[in-house]
């Protein structure tokens, strides 16, 4: 299960990195939204505030804590409303979104840390 955990740490902070970079360098081409779509008019509404700055920001910072195994709970509590969020705007705001790989793959690896470090976490509410 060490092993696992281990390989799932590290592909989720990969993932987190990857994208939350890719916000400030654009080396990954994103298509955007449909024009006239929930999802445009969200973008619309938070690109011009700076909020997705602050929020890549702080998936830059929890993938390099989630990579890291000691480090893996604190990078798992930057990360985990982030996820949420990420679950939030596909079932809310872009219906059908839950069908692309990156949301599954992000949500799965994030579930499986969230359950394997459980017993750290059983702590927090004790």
């Amino acid at each position: 299960m060490n092993k696992l955990t281990t390989i799932a740490g590290a592909l989720l902070g990969l993932a987190f990195i990857v994208f939350g970079l890719n916000f400030f360098l654009s080396f990954i081409e994103m298509p955007g939204p449909p024009k006239d779509s929930n999802a445009a008019k969200w973008f619309g509404v938070m690109a011009p505030t700076g909020y997705m700055g602050m929020v890549k920001v702080f998936e830059i910072i929890g993938g390099i804590l989630v990579a890291v195994p000691k480090t893996r709970n604190i990078g798992l509590l930057v990360l985990g409303p982030i996820i949420v969020n990420i679950l939030a705007f596909n079932i809310f705001v872009a219906p059908g979104g839950l069908t692309q790989a990156p949301v599954i793959i992000i949500s799965v690896l994030g579930a499986f840390l969230l359950w394997a470090e459980r017993k750290s976490f059983a702590k927090l509410i004790h």
